[in-house]
């Protein structure tokens, strides 16, 4: 068996060699695109080994996620295993009809041509996994500068194909590696931002389980397929978690071609609109309770933060029912899923400052809270790319003159408050027990209270929430319109 292995083996590098030999005689344009830059990286004896020099212009991007509000996410895939597995991932990618992005090492390329070639025949991208699967943060700049051109050289000869994006097998990155992407053109060096530690030997269900917890707009899923074949199995459990949400997994250049650019935060018109000021006593504020109005008219109000999963649920219901409403975000939770925030703006809500650290208002010092105040601002506002609805509405509900006037200064002088709540967050309360609480409490002008947290019962009663309020002969509008 050793020596059947070792015979495999030699046989496999003679045909690298072989390939490598090829590239570098081909006539006009070398492995680095001249006879003269071949030379200068492969060195000679007697002129000796031309070094190459860094790179001096801006470094390539780096993406472990997109910004978009689209239903989707990308599914990636690091080595590339023997003929047998790589066959059955196919398939089963195929079963449900995923198409993904597969970063190969070009020595493995090199070795099995036949694999590259069936990958991109089903529809997948291809893209460079380095040359020989090394950590390139451990390498010095011309040894990242071979390993990447190099094995771009490689894949395109095989394949026909050219890669644009670069992952080293750790995912990592450094200063180095991102100058030389941007020096070889490049489109970007790509890491992630899902990673189930399939390494880990974990099996199918577990794989699918963790990326199930994670999933989210615009993420790229890292899994590897020479290692644990377990992955195989596991693309039906995240296949299931994604259709279960309504996600589509796509390649990773059409998800970043379907993505947007973020602005940074001064950029935005509105960034600066909440700021300190430790001159707040006497600013004046209002608490805003119910809106005094003659029309059947309320709004609908969500407050806290969720996973996707919860989230595009309730998204779902309230344009299924065309309700628009006003989502009080704590900004802890919108710094980490930036995106989610982004797709209720682009649904026709509206989005408003619920804090960043959701402590009670009461118990934090001034500064500590316009810190807080400010601090949520800006992360909204950097996640939306806009300025958020100016309401503020303090976590829990508590509020005292002395915090309302310290909130007010920052730029807030309207605290949202609301007259009908369930104490839905309580997954005591049942669907049924919150959908008989606002029906016995809502009145013209209501301003409902609801939460969007895992777990509870809030999106089970919503749609017969909406069903029931709208045979009383409410409309629903966004607070802000119900309150000017």
């Amino acid at each position: 068996m050793q020596s059947n292995n070792r015979s495999r083996r030699r046989r496999l590098w003679m045909r690298f060699t072989a390939l490598f030999m090829s590239l570098i005689l081909m006539t006009s344009c070398g492995i680095f695109g001249s006879d003269s830059g071949t030379a200068d990286l492969m060195g000679s004896q007697d002129q000796g080994e031309a070094r190459i020099e860094r790179y001096a212009g801006e470094k390539s991007q780096v993406i472990t996620s997109v910004y978009t509000a689209r239903k989707e996410l990308s599914l990636t895939f690091n080595g590339m295993g023997d003929m047998q597995t790589m066959e059955r991932l196919l398939n089963e990618l195929d079963k449900y009809d995923i198409k993904a992005t597969f970063f190969l090492p070009g020595i493995r390329v090199a070795e099995e041509p036949d694999i590259a070639k069936s990958i991109a025949a089903r529809g997948h991208e291809i893209e460079n996994n380095t040359l020989n699967h090394l950590d390139l943060t451990k390498l010095d700049y011309e040894q990242i500068y071979k390993e990447i051109q190099l094995s771009n050289e490689v894949i395109e000869k095989e394949t026909g194909i050219s890669p644009k994006y670069i992952r080293t097998r750790s995912g990592d990155y450094s200063d180095d590696i991102l100058l030389v992407a941007a020096q070889l053109g490049m489109e970007g060096v790509v890491s992630y931002n899902i990673n189930p530690k399939d390494r880990d030997m974990k099996n199918a269900k577990e794989i699918g389980d963790y990326v199930a917890r994670y999933m989210s707009r615009g993420s790229v899923i890292s899994l590897n397929t020479d290692i644990n074949p377990e992955i195989v199995p596991a693309i039906r459990f995240i296949a299931e978690a994604a259709q279960d949400i309504g996600y589509k997994l796509i390649t990773l250049s059409e998800l970043v071609n379907n993505g947007g650019e973020r602005k940074p935060l001064e950029q935005i018109p509105g960034y600066d609109a909440a700021k300190l000021n430790p001159d707040y006593k006497g600013t004046p504020y209002e608490l805003v309770y119910k809106a005094d109005t003659g029309k059947k008219e309320i709004a609908i109000t969500f407050d806290d933060w969720a996973t996707d999963k919860t989230v595009t649920r309730i998204l779902d219901i309230l344009a299924e029912h065309d309700v628009k409403a006003t989502f009080f975000l704590r900004a802890q939770g919108v710094e980490h899923n930036p995106n989610l925030a982004r797709a209720m703006i682009e649904e026709g809500h509206d989005v408003a400052n619920h804090s960043y650290a959701h402590q009670v208002v009461t118990t934090l010092t001034p500064e500590q809270l316009q810190e807080d105040v400010v601090k949520a601002h800006q992360v909204i506002t950097e996640a939306i790319q806009e300025q958020p609805l100016m309401l503020y509405r303090p976590p829990t509900g508590v509020v005292d003159h002395a915090t309302a006037e310290i909130i007010a200064a920052t730029g807030y002088p309207r605290i949202a408050m609301y007259d009908v709540t369930t104490l839905d967050w309580d997954v005591k309360n049942s669907a049924d027990d919150i959908v008989n609480g606002i029906m016995d409490k809502t009145q013209s002008g209501s301003i409902i209270l609801l939460h969007i947290l895992d777990g509870i019962h809030t999106a089970e009663a919503l749609p017969t929430v909406l069903e029931r309020l709208k045979e009383k002969g409410y409309t629903f509008v966004k607070m802000k319109d119900l309150i000017e």
